[in-house]
C-alpha cells in the first residue's frame, strides 16, 4: 500500500480507534516482551520489517527539537577522521542543517577542537525557526530544561567533557567560549534550492534526525538538495533518515558510502533503536548479511572527486 492509498482510504473505526492502530498497539506491547536474541532471528526481524512498513505509512509527521549533547560518539570520532584527512592552510568549512538548540553544533566543534585545537573552522548552523537558533546562539542550557525539548540534553555527558564543554551559571550551563568561535548562524530551510548559493559548498555537511520527519517523497527532494551543498571530495553525514530514501539517493547521486564504524555510528543513537519497528523514525537491526548493506546503512558519504 503507496502512503497515497493510507491517505484517501476510508477510515474505519472499533470505539473510536482504528483496527490496524489497535492490531499496532497489540503488537508493539507483545514485541516489548521479547528477549534480545530473539529479535535477532530472521522470521521476527522479517516480521519487524513489515511492522515499520506500516509505521513508514503515517504522513502526521512532526519535527522535534529534542537533541542530546554528544548524540551519537562514533560518528563524532569519524567526523574527527575526515577532519584531519581534510586540513588544509585554508581552513575547513561545515554546515550543520536543522541544528534545534545548538547541542549537535556544539558537539561536532568540540569532537574535532579537542583533537586539533589549532585548525581552523568555519561552521554554519542553520534551523528554520528564528526563535530556536536564538537559543542556540547564546549558548546557556537550564538544567531544568527549555521551553523547545524536554529531553534530558546533558544525559550522555561525563563529569569530565561537562567541565571542558561548559561553565557553571546560575541561569544554567553557558558553552566555552572556545567552542562558540567561528560559528555563524543562519535561518534557513533545507529544501530551499538556493541554499548552495547562499552559503557555498561545504567540506562536510551534517543533515541528522532532520528528514525522517518528512514524508519519504519530501525527504528524497530535500536530501538531493542537501547533496549539493558538499564540495567534490567532501563528506555528508546524515543519520536518523528514512534507510530506503538515503539508499536510493545514495545511489542515484553516486556518493561513495564510508565504512569505517559503520555499525557503531548505525548503533551509536540508543533513542533510534529502540523505537523500531513502531516509530517511523526507527532504525532497523543492523544486517550485514543484506547485498546492498554499505548503502544502506551508512551514514556518512563521500562525494566523487
Amino acid at each position: 500500500m503507496h502512503q497515497s492509498d493510507t491517505a484517501s482510504a476510508p477510515k474505519f473505526t472499533i470505539l473510536g480507534k482504528s483496527p490496524i492502530d489497535i492490531l499496532f498497539r497489540l503488537n508493539e506491547m507483545l514485541w516489548r516482551y521479547l528477549p534480545g536474541r530473539a529479535i535477532r532471528l530472521s522470521p521476527v526481524r522479517a516480521y519487524g520489517k513489515g511492522l515499520h512498513a506500516i509505521a513508514r505509512m503515517r504522513l502526521d509527521r512532526t519535527f522535534y527539537f529534542g537533541t542530546f549533547f554528544l548524540r551519537n560518539r562514533p560518528q563524532l570520532a569519524l567526523a574527527c577522521r575526515v577532519a584531519e584527512q581534510l586540513d588544509s592552510e585554508s581552513g575547513l568549512r561545515i554546515t550543520v542543517l536543522g541544528c534545534s538548540i545548538g547541542a549537535e553544533v556544539y558537539s561536532i566543534l568540540w569532537a574535532i577542537r579537542s583533537k586539533r585545537p589549532a585548525l581552523k573552522i568555519i561552521v554554519t548552523a542553520s534551523d528554520i525557526s528564528k526563535e530556536v537558533l536564538e537559543f542556540a546562539q547564546k549558548g546557556v542550557y537550564p538544567l531544568a530544561g527549555c521551553e523547545f525539548t524536554d529531553e534530558k540534553i546533558f544525559a550522555r555527558v561525563t563529569e569530565q567533557e561537562r567541565h571542558e564543554l561548559f561553565h557553571d551559571e546560575a541561569a544554567g550551563m553557558r558553552i566555552r567560549d572556545w567552542l562558540r568561535e567561528g560559528i555563524i548562524w543562519r535561518v534557513a530551510d533545507a529544501v530551499d534550492q538556493d541554499l548552495v548559493h547562499a552559503i557555498g559548498q561545504q567540506d562536510m555537511v551534517f543533515a541528522n534526525n532532520l528528514l525522517c520527519h518528512m514524508v519519504p517523497k519530501d525527504a528524497e527532494k530535500c536530501l538531493r538538495n542537501i547533496a549539493k551543498l558538499v564540495r567534490r571530495g567532501g563528506y555528508l553525514f546524515a543519520s536518523g533518515v528514512d534507510l530506503e530514501v538515503r539508499t536510493k539517493v545514495a545511489r542515484e547521486l553516486k556518493l561513495e558510502p564510508v565504512t569505517d564504524l559503520i555499525e557503531d555510528i548505525h548503533n551509536g543513537d540508543p533513542a533510534l533503536t529502540k523505537d523500531w519497528p513502531f516509530r517511523y523514525w526507527g532504525l532497523e537491526p543492523f544486517d550485514k548479511h543484506r547485498p546492498d548493506w554499505t548503502f544502506r546503512y551508512s551514514s556518512a558519504f563521500r562525494v566523487s572527486e
